[in-house]
């Protein structure tokens, strides 16, 4: 056997190892062997090699995979630090608000301002959800083809009528 590393040219760190077919059989010599024992030998060496291709497909998965996964890491750390972040866009909104409108004695109409702004959007992303779910519909061809099947298997095709429970006594 050899190893993963020896079978990249040294560039194998951390790969387990994987079995490899030998290139040469020193117990006897191709005309000394039966067509049994080729044959033998052919189902070894393909099994060997088999398992070996799965193995390393196995090795470079798993890497790929601990990349994927520090990656997704990053991007939910980073979406999670701008959640963070977006109420301070929200205060400097109302202050400009503030400012804008020169309310500085009443730095609560800003935020007044921003709230019901936020209530309206609020309000109309409810509407637009309510609205596709009130679209949403049975998948009828599949409940009807779900039917036939059923029917066909009872061996009732040709009922026009079918049901999805068996009768009870």
């Amino acid at each position: 056997m050899t190893s993963a590393r020896e079978n990249s040219h040294g560039n194998g760190a951390g790969l387990p190892r994987v079995p490899s077919i030998p290139l040469s059989d020193d117990a006897s010599t191709p005309g000394d062997q039966s067509i049994g024992g080729l044959v033998r030998d052919a189902t070894t060496h393909l099994s060997t090699l088999i398992r070996g291709e799965l193995e390393l497909a196995k090795s470079e998965v798993t890497g790929e995979i601990k990349k994927g996964l520090t990656g997704s890491v990053s991007l939910i750390i980073a979406l999670v630090v701008l959640l963070l972040s977006i109420p301070f866009l929200f205060v400097a909104f109302s202050l400009g608000i503030n400012d804008l409108l020169d309310w500085e004695d009443h730095p609560w109409a800003g935020f007044l301002i921003t709230f019901v702004i936020f209530i309206v959007v609020v309000a109309l992303l409810v509407f637009v959800g309510i609205r596709k779910f009130k679209r949403i519909r049975a998948p009828q061809r599949t409940i009807d083809s779900a039917k036939d099947t059923i029917a066909t298997l009872r061996g009732r095709g040709d009922d026009e009528h079918y049901e999805l429970e068996p009768r009870r006594p």
